[in-house]
């Protein structure tokens, strides 16, 4: 089920991958529809990741309400399952190819948290600012350029006997050519 009177929208389903992709859809239209463009990528950065985790975690079943506020001063997005278990932030190794979710929606939003929902669920939320502030508006660093120098004559002999070897474990600057005749 969809609704979405003026500021407010609510999207029910099964926290499943194919359904991941539709939400993330419908957050974007809905956010281009207030005309808050510049909050897409986060929003939908960050339902994706809540999403994930109600995909991974949640028991006994992935159903999830995803719900968007749309206030003065900021855009509330909220993940509501049937889990009680609460989050939890975790350092993630290094190399590790998950645990960092809730970390980057912490990173990228105005605020975020979880709270229990009754005995049987929990909402898991981040906001985001609506006003954008513009940077202090500063020149731009003055760079000394270095003098000019002239490029040395190289017979045309020179370019036919560079090597054609690749060493891939580092890069290496190709060969200046010349596409005129010499």
């Amino acid at each position: 089920m969809i609704t979405h009177p003026s500021r407010h929208c609510t999207v029910e389903l099964q926290a499943l991958p194919s359904r991941i992709g539709q939400v993330r859809r419908i957050v974007s239209a809905q956010l281009r529809y207030w005309h808050m463009d510049l909050l897409i990528d986060r929003a939908v950065l960050g339902v994706t990741e809540l999403l994930t985790n109600v995909h991974l975690h949640a028991r006994p079943d992935k159903t999830c309400t995803v719900e968007i506020e749309l206030l003065l001063d900021r855009l509330t997005v909220s993940v509501r399952d049937h889990d009680p278990r609460l989050p939890v932030v975790d350092d993630a190794e290094p190399l590790a190819t998950c645990g960092r979710g809730l970390a980057m929606v912490a990173a990228m939003s105005e605020s975020w948290g979880a709270r229990p929902d009754g005995e049987s669920g929990k909402v898991v939320w981040f906001t985001l600012p609506t006003a954008v502030t513009a940077a202090p508006v500063t020149a731009p660093p003055v760079t000394t350029r270095p003098p000019r120098r002239l490029v040395e004559e190289v017979p045309a002999a020179a370019f036919a006997e560079v090597e054609h070897a690749v060493d891939l474990g580092s890069p290496q600057p190709a060969p200046a050519r010349s596409a005129v005749v010499g």
